[in-house]
């Protein structure tokens, strides 16, 4: 099994209504749990690399804790992305 330390040091949630951010928050560490859950995405993270910003682009935002738990699902898809060799 490969062992893999992930930190987040911040997350800076511009715009975001008060009292969503543990939806978002809850959403993003399933997203990156569910990505390490599978094999083939836990062995492109499996290398050390360090990224100081990761800029996401564009992400629409609905609102109530829905729209939240949506932001936190494409903000975890993206690191995804940008973590791939």
């Amino acid at each position: 099994m490969t062992r893999i330390h992930l930190t987040i040091d911040r997350v800076v949630l511009s715009g975001l209504p008060a009292g969503q951010d543990k939806e978002l928050i809850a959403s993003l560490r399933a997203q990156i749990n569910e990505m390490l859950a599978n094999r083939d995405t836990r062995a492109d993270w499996a290398r050390s690399h360090r990224t100081p910003v990761m800029k996401l682009g564009r992400i629409p935002l609905q609102s109530g804790p829905t729209g939240a738990r949506q932001l936190g699902r494409k903000i975890g898809q993206g690191i995804g992305r940008g973590l791939k060799p």
